[in-house]
């Protein structure tokens, strides 16, 4: 099947998957002003059922959404060496695209990752702005309601909403938690949650500290499921000290 994606830049590959009910733009917005620093390819795809790719109904759980991506990846790489970012359900299925092809990707990166069996998971607190802006998906999404948070919002994350087969991820979201049981990642890791994550919480993202042997690990304060919008400046650090350890893991120097 076809997966849409928009790429920027030129040399090594590094796929960035987005959460689940956005697409490929809110991504980008996240994560380009840490990785388009040259010498990456950065390629966003729409996930299937998201955005400009179709969820076709032989999409039926979310291992047959980790074959797609795996063979989208496998196309757009050539075979050739690359790195993985994921946000939320993006960084589900980039965990375990990694641990699948442990010879081909070169890095991990998961923030705010969604994981099976999610326990306490904080409540929702505001933490900046009067917290009425907005609508309930802002309000419930975001703990910095600021004015600059909405509109990153608007411009971002809700014109996705409208391009969402809803009954194809109710589909696969019947069959969602991934069977396969391939050992975990090895190489560099970075794994980053929101402190005030009342989505997927941050103590599941803890334990991958002990499940990945060369992984960083920051939780952050003042940041939700929103994490890449709140806090920029610090996931672009913990992003490029992450790109510093698969340079030197890779022998080159940084």
């Amino acid at each position: 099947m076809v997966v849409s994606a928009v790429a920027h830049g030129a040399g090594r590959p590094v796929l960035v998957l987005h959460g689940a009910g956005v697409d490929h733009r809110e991504a980008e917005a996240c994560f380009e002003p840490a990785l388009g620093i040259g010498g990456l390819r950065r390629v966003y795809p729409d996930l299937p059922g998201m955005g400009a790719t179709a969820a076709p109904e032989t999409l039926r759980s979310a291992d047959d959404v980790l074959d797609t991506l795996l063979d989208f990846a496998d196309e757009v790489t050539g075979g050739d060496a690359y790195l993985l970012v994921g946000h939320s359900a993006g960084a589900y299925y980039a965990q375990a695209m990694a641990a699948r092809r442990p010879q081909q990707v070169t890095g991990l990166a998961l923030v705010c990752p969604l994981l099976p069996g999610a326990r306490d998971v904080p409540e929702h607190r505001v933490v900046a702005g009067p917290g009425e802006l907005g609508d309930d998906e802002f309000r419930s999404y975001f703990v910095v309601q600021t004015p600059e948070m909405l509109e990153r919002h608007e411009r971002y994350v809700a014109p996705a909403a409208g391009l969402v087969d809803w009954a194809a991820l109710e589909r696969i979201g019947e069959r969602w938690q991934l069977t396969a049981d391939d050992p975990p990642f090895a190489g560099p890791t970075l794994v980053v949650a929101g402190r005030l994550d009342s989505t997927v919480g941050y103590v599941d993202a803890v334990d991958l500290l002990d499940v990945h042997p060369h992984a960083t690990l920051a939780v952050v304060d003042d940041a939700g499921h929103a994490l890449p919008h709140e806090q920029p400046d610090v996931l672009r650090a913990l992003l490029a000290e992450w790109l510093a350890r698969v340079e030197r893991a890779a022998g080159r120097p940084t």
